[in-house]
């Protein structure tokens, strides 16, 4: 049965389920609810100043006040435990009609001695008798609850095939209840309990998968007897570190060093470079580039926007200045005679390297004789997709970058199929960000400091952790910050604004301005996070801190710092003063991530961005984390037992099958 089948779902519908990602009725079966709300009826007089749960009686006919565009509210009496109370609903003045004398309902929401009102949060047209567990989805506009439950529920009561990727034995030990019955409980609990067995069933699973892929990969690389055989001088490689207009850090000359051996041994490279923000993993992957080269070899890296692959097309150009390498940019926004003289000249060997965005995985580019893989922001990849640039060469090595310092027992664990080198220490030059915690009160000081950096020619980054206004909460957003800022340089200054809902090109083409200074500042949400190196801006302004982990602050505040000048990051907020003084002490990504990890979770230090298999539907990191472990060690245990006997089941070919890439 298709999705488009089952009833509920038309084609306006079906459209609002593909853009969550909900392609079919397995789709729709693993789409998880990221929390539970627990609904238990409340004696009243146990309610005082605290959330609850209440039935009753509505006992008069609702009058509506319309505080301002965009802001009404109902209010109505209401009987509960043999007392009438006011009841008040913002922004359900839609509801007036259904709100009649003498109704049994059931309100949640929050009670007020004080003012003897009870402001309802949500409401629900029947009178409430037992517990409810009820199931809370991430949705967009388009697609209410109410809709989702329903197909949820229709869904359910079809013959979906589900399948178990948890082997027999293992399901047997651990007591799991059927995946059938976990899949049900997950969307419509029984109770706390069934949900609990019905959570580690299916978190245990997904973490099992994750592990098992993670230790095929490393087993087919270590039996992979396939690889390029290479001739270079490290006499060669030396002269032309030392022909770079800097000394490599220690921890550069290590992770050279690491990749030198992994060229010279017999297996393919597989290594995943992991720096900090402004450690210098870009001049590593340029020196690896040119060891490559020196075996004619070609080489590709591949950038997560235009504006990085520009950036690093710059840099190596520059490096590479005194060398005869042809090296080209390839990207979406090239004329389509561009990439085609590109493609012919890479399928001929005429290019050394190429510098690209996913441009580079088009099939219609084929290389001469490719040897180097090397994919930048490397977090933004899961599992299935480490490989993918892999097809465009035989037996091709692979380096990945990431500057999203993890902890290293988690990093160990999530990249355990690849070689890690890991870069800490800064370039020579490099400063430390000064990082001041400021409350919304001290904002004036801030602008003045802002305002001295501009007059020194340099420019400011200002973050929001939002678009536009919203009703339910005082943050701040970029179109208000914009205002604000206008007004208070006097329109002095020439302001720039970027965020997610931007068209690509329009992105590229702020931050290229920015770039050229045609702006002074430039306001942005987290879309600036990752990559983009501007050496003249100095200062970034976060508001609203407390609404990132600590892992994000980090990565924001590396947009600055990336010259010999004195740089500076303002976070402002008037929240979590502990959590976020950690940034005023330390600039060492790593103890940040730790930090970040043990107060928020996976969930920050990761990021939202990852593809595939790093982004986890049900599992997370931090608590799951003793559960990743035993998965980790099952994994093994029954991966080795397959290759001992050399036999294969139903639930190694499954698992197998998402990972063909590899064969």
């Amino acid at each position: 049965m298709l999705l488009k089948d089952l009833k509920g779902v038309g084609p306006k519908t079906l459209k609002e389920l593909e853009n969550l990602g909900i392609y079919s009725l397995n789709d729709l079966l693993n789409y998880y609810p990221y929390r539970y709300q627990v609904l238990s009826p409340e004696n009243f007089g146990t309610l005082e100043e605290k959330s609850g749960c209440i039935v009753g009686k509505i006992e008069s006919n609702p009058r509506i006040s319309y505080i301002k565009r965009n802001l009404n509210r109902i209010s109505f009496r209401f009987l509960t435990s043999n007392k009438i109370i006011n009841v008040t609903i913002f922004n359900r003045a839609f509801l007036k009609n259904k709100i009649e004398i003498g109704k049994e309902i059931t309100l949640i929401g929050k009670y007020s001695s004080k003012t003897n009102t009870f402001t309802a949060s949500d409401i629900r047209f029947y009178s409430l008798t037992n517990s409810l567990v009820e199931p809370k989805y991430h949705l967009n506009k388009n697609i209410k609850s109410s809709l989702f439950n329903k197909l949820i529920a229709s869904a359910l009561t079809e013959d979906v095939p589900i399948s178990d990727y948890i082997p027999i034995y293992l399901n047997k030990t651990y007591h799991f209840i059927e995946k059938k019955e976990a899949i049900k409980e997950i969307h419509h609990p029984t109770n706390l309990n069934t949900l609990k067995k019905a959570k580690l069933k299916l978190i245990y699973e997904e973490l099992f998968v994750f592990m098992f892929k993670i230790n095929y990969l490393k087993y087919k690389n270590m039996m992979s007897h396939d690889y390029l055989k290479r001739n270079f001088k490290k006499t060669d490689i030396n002269t032309f570190i030392k022909k770079l207009p800097f000394k490599l850090t220690i921890d550069q000359e290590k992770a050279v060093n690491d990749i030198i051996n992994d060229f010279k041994d017999k297996k393919r490279m597989n290594r995943l470079i992991l720096g900090d923000v402004g450690s210098g993993k870009t001049i590593v992957a340029f020196i690896a580039m040119y060891i490559n080269h020196l075996s004619n070899y070609q080489s590709v890296l591949m950038a997560p926007t235009e504006i990085l692959a520009q950036q690093h097309y710059e840099n190596i150009i520059n490096v590479f200045q005194e060398f005869n390498l042809n090296i080209k940019l390839l990207t979406g926004s090239l004329k389509k005679s561009e990439k085609k003289q590109i493609a012919d000249d890479v399928k001929t060997g005429k290019i050394d390297i190429i510098i690209g965005t996913h441009a580079v995985l088009n099939e219609n580019l084929t290389f001469n004789n490719l040897g180097l893989v090397i994919t930048d922001e490397q977090h933004r990849f899961g599992v299935n997709q480490r490989s993918n640039l892999q097809n465009k060469g035989q037996q091709v090595d692979v380096i990945y970058l990431s500057a999203t310092p993890i902890p290293r027992t988690y990093a160990l664990t999530l990249y355990g199929d690849m070689d890690t080198s890991i870069i800490k220490s800064k370039p020579q030059g490099r400063k430390d960000i000064i990082t001041k915690l400021k409350k919304e009160s001290e904002l004036k000081e801030v602008l003045q400091h802002i305002l001295a950096e501009l007059k020194l020619g340099h420019q400011v980054y200002v973050v929001a952790p939002s678009i536009e206004e919203s009703e339910t909460t005082e943050l701040e957003n970029v179109n208000s910050l914009k205002e604000k800022f206008t007004k208070a340089f006097k329109g002095l200054v020439k302001i720039g604004v970027l965020h997610g809902r931007q068209k690509s090109s329009e992105k590229e083409k702020i931050m290229a301005d920015f770039l050229a200074k045609k702006y002074n500042i430039l306001i942005s949400t987290t879309v600036i996070e990752v990559g983009i190196d501007i050496k003249n801006a100095t200062m970034i302004v976060i508001f609203n801190a407390e609404r990132f982990g600590l892992a994000t602050l980090h990565q924001l505040r590396g947009r600055v710092g990336r010259n010999e000048l004195d740089s500076y990051c303002y976070l402002i907020s008037n929240y979590e003063k502990e959590r976020l003084e950690v940034l005023t002490r330390s600039n060492d990504g790593f103890y940040i991530s730790e930090q970040d990890f043990l107060l928020r979770g996976e969930g920050d230090v990761f990021g939202s961005r990852q593809s595939g298999d790093m982004t986890f539907k049900i599992a997370n990191l931090k608590r799951d984390y003793k559960i990743l472990l035993q998965a980790k060690q099952d994994s093994e245990q029954y991966l080795q037992e397959i290759i001992k006997n050399n036999t294969s089941s139903s639930y190694y070919n499954d698992i197998i099958k998402e990972l063909d890439f590899i064969d």
